[in-house]
């Protein structure tokens, strides 16, 4: 599912582009074009400790099902405690708002060579039609651009099948506006901060 997605676009910084323009190219095994990702060694199936650094995803059982390179699919369980509309059993749309915030910050960590603080600018959630009462609600996120300041994300949310989605969403990002870093840094072996 992830081999598909695009990678998304980078703005060289100034000093990147200085040092492409007077360094001959030689060849470095360390060194590759391929873009290389923070969270690289934890792409695949998704793993418990994903959520432990955000306490309200955990709280809401959020559940990381995949990451990649740009994009995140993560999952809701369908809880009755999530029931925002007792007559019909639908979820909450702040649970379904929170999926699809959680999964877009996930993605835009999947997208950063140096993880960075991420905070939400603007998460505009389209309804498309009412989740079905029952059914674990799941979101993919993918990160499509990346400026030195800002991310873009864009994604759905769906009950059954991803082609048949009941909201899509669209949001900017800010990089790097919590001076004390991101949280996703607890994920990396060896920080001396990872979650037991």
């Amino acid at each position: 599912m992830g081999a598909g997605s695009p990678e998304p676009e980078r703005v060289p910084t100034a000093e990147a582009g200085a040092l492409a323009s007077t360094s001959p190219r030689r060849y470095n095994p360390a060194v590759s074009d391929e873009p290389r990702y923070a969270l690289g060694f934890m792409f695949g199936p998704g793993k418990p400790d994903m959520v432990s650094f955000t306490p309200h995803a955990q709280r809401l059982g959020i559940q990381v099902v995949e990451t990649g390179p740009c994009f995140a699919v993560v999952r809701l369980p369908y809880r009755t405690e999530l029931i925002g509309d007792p007559g019909r059993k639908v979820i909450f749309g702040g649970a379904i708002t929170t999926l699809l915030d959680h999964a877009s910050g996930l993605a835009i960590a999947c997208s950063l060579e140096e993880l960075r603080a991420i905070a939400t600018i603007d998460l505009r959630v389209d309804y498309l039609r009412a989740a079905e009462p029952g059914l674990d609600l799941t979101g993919r996120i993918d990160c499509y651009r990346v400026t030195r300041n800002v991310a873009f994300v864009r994604g759905t949310a769906w009950d059954r099948r991803p082609d048949d989605p009941f909201a899509s969403c669209m949001g900017s990002f800010m990089l790097g506006a919590n001076p004390a870093g991101s949280p996703f840094t607890r994920l990396i072996p060896g920080d001396g901060t990872e979650q037991s």
